[in-house]
């Protein structure tokens, strides 16, 4: 899901405000002056190299920062503060370990490549275009819904579907599987089984790095693993 707006968070607020924008980022149009502490990651909106997180601080959370060190002992990976001041150079390029540079230049590659489809409304249009053509096939279909039922709070990036009769958990949790296992044995689609902890149904990867012709064309293929599966 994704919060449709963040007027609700007050401009002379005393707290900080955290945002894990790793769904969102480059798919959301992001009021940052709300956000104190934001996260994103490189291979999510993007398509970029795993495990590289990504780090955004308003002058708030650096001033909490300073002001209240940490009462317990950091990992020097985790330190962003030595002797009461804001270690910057982490901001400006310095490294704690080598990051592979063939990984620094993929993910400027995948910068360029935003700027040329648009920029952040490019990507954003992007992937609207995705959901709403995702939607269009959930609509039609009627064994399968949005888990998030209000248009105004679903993603446009990872979009959550579940199975429309839940009358049977466990049988569903195994329909998921086996469907999951047959688009991957026909090449159709890859991970796109629901969340462990999720309701049992589909998630789909609707980001900007997506053609939506590929959705388009996603649909029969689900709706045949749904057949192919049927007790």
């Amino acid at each position: 899901m994704r919060v449709p707006d963040a007027d609700w968070i007050a401009d002379d607020r005393t707290g900080l405000s955290i945002c894990d924008a790793t769904s969102g980022a480059f798919a959301q149009d992001i009021d940052w002056r709300k956000i104190d502490v934001g996260t994103f990651s490189w291979q999510k909106a993007l398509g970029g190299e795993a495990a590289h997180g990504m780090l955004v601080l308003s002058p708030r959370a650096v001033e909490r920062l300073e002001r209240e060190p940490a009462p317990r002992p950091l990992p020097k990976i985790f330190r962003l503060t030595k002797s009461g001041k804001l270690i910057d150079g982490i901001f400006k390029g310095e490294t704690i370990n080598t990051p592979s540079m063939l990984a620094v230049e993929d993910w400027l590659f995948c910068l360029d490549w935003a700027e040329g489809v648009g920029g952040l409304q490019g990507l954003i249009a992007r992937a609207d275009a995705n959901a709403a053509a995702l939607d269009r096939w959930v609509q039609s279909a009627s064994w399968i819904e949005h888990l998030a039922a209000d248009p105004a709070i679903r993603s446009n990036t990872s979009v959550c579907l579940q199975f429309a009769d839940r009358s049977d958990e466990d049988a569903n949790r195994a329909r998921q599987k086996a469907i999951g296992k047959l688009l991957e044995q026909e090449g159709a689609a890859y991970d796109v089984t629901a969340y462990r902890d999720a309701p049992p149904g589909l998630r789909i990867w609707c980001g900007a790095t997506v053609e939506t012709a590929d959705i388009e064309t996603l649909g029969p293929w689900l709706g045949w693993a749904w057949e192919a599966t049927a007790p």
